[in-house]
């Protein structure tokens, strides 16, 4: 893949600014690991809350390289036939019927059981073939002449054995089929790992990685992020509405608004043709980014001073 695309990784502030855009405000601690990653050929493991991009990390590398984005979506049960590759039974099927239909003519001038196997044996090859094969994401992504972008999205979810799997195929970057042999990346794919952290990654796994831990922005990267996002927005609603989610965020809820429920409520700032924040707008579009009703509840309290302080400049 580098030898495609060096020239979109020449420099740190180059990643910012093409990533930019794309759409995508990024701090330059990700360009930097974006960087590195792309240099070392090593796969990025992305932790966060959910919301904050990581997903869409992957999604604008793709973009942002021209390239194919190939994503596993991880869940618990998730096996090797479901992520690397599996048979087509059903042309394996028809194949066996058309080999049925023209046994006579296969076995005509066969004298003898063992002539009769040898010619039937001759047509194994071709019912596990490449052209029986159906690439799953792991499969397909080493598969792409030009490179892809891989995510292995939510790989906390997959279980420890699948892991284990995963780890190796990072490892080579090829696959192994009994019935073909070994498949080797025509070019390397950026791999991009996403974990929630619901269950603790291997060593193993994170020392093959590039860690990249995203959190929830800072102010200014976030009032970037809406002004890219969406540039519809006046200025001194962003300002507001930023000051407000940051605010929001300092309180004990059970959840607190993700980036892309901050990008929600401004889109809906913008439908509604609001000027700036007052508290009855606020209470009637609180579910666009708090989804429990005992955190609508305690943010509910708070709309006034919460306001006034956005207002004046958190």
């Amino acid at each position: 893949m580098k030898s495609h695309h060096d020239q979109k990784f020449r420099s740190i502030e180059g990643i910012q600014q093409g990533f930019e855009k794309a759409g995508y405000v990024c701090s330059r601690q990700i360009a930097a690991t974006l960087y590195l990653a792309y240099h070392l050929e090593k796969p990025i493991l992305v932790e966060g809350p959910a919301g904050v991009g990581k997903t869409e990390l992957a999604k604008t590398a793709s973009t942002y390289l021209g390239t194919p984005l190939i994503r596993l979506q991880c869940y618990e049960g998730l096996d090797e036939s479901k992520a690397l590759y599996e048979w087509k039974y059903g042309k394996q099927l028809l194949y066996t019927q058309i080999l049925k239909d023209k046994l006579n003519d296969i076995l005509n001038g066969a004298e003898g059981l063992t002539l009769s196997m040898s010619k039937l044996h001759q047509y194994d090859d071709i019912f596990f073939s490449p052209h029986f094969l159906e690439p799953r994401p792991l499969l397909k992504a080493l598969q792409q002449e030009q490179g892809a972008v891989l995510l292995v999205d939510e790989v906390d979810k997959s279980d420890q054995e699948f892991e284990a799997f995963l780890l190796e195929i990072l490892s080579e970057f090829q696959v192994s089929v009994p019935e073909i042999g070994t498949i080797h990346a025509l070019s390397k794919p950026f791999v991009f790992l996403t974990s929630n952290n619901t269950r603790e990654m291997s060593e193993a796994l994170k020392r093959r990685c590039l860690y990249l831990y995203i959190p929830f922005p800072d102010t200014k990267l976030e009032g970037d992020i809406i002004r890219v996002r969406v540039p519809d927005l006046s200025e001194t609603l962003r300002v507001q509405m930023v000051s407000f989610i940051q605010q929001v965020r300092t309180l004990d809820l059970k959840k607190v608004p993700s980036i892309s429920e901050t990008i929600d409520w401004a889109r809906v700032l913008v439908i509604l043709h609001s000027r700036d924040l007052n508290p009855d707008m606020i209470k009637d579009t609180l579910n666009i980014f708090l989804k429990f009703e005992d955190d609508l509840e305690i943010v509910r309290g708070h709309i006034h001073d919460m306001t006034e302080k956005a207002k004046r400049g958190f």
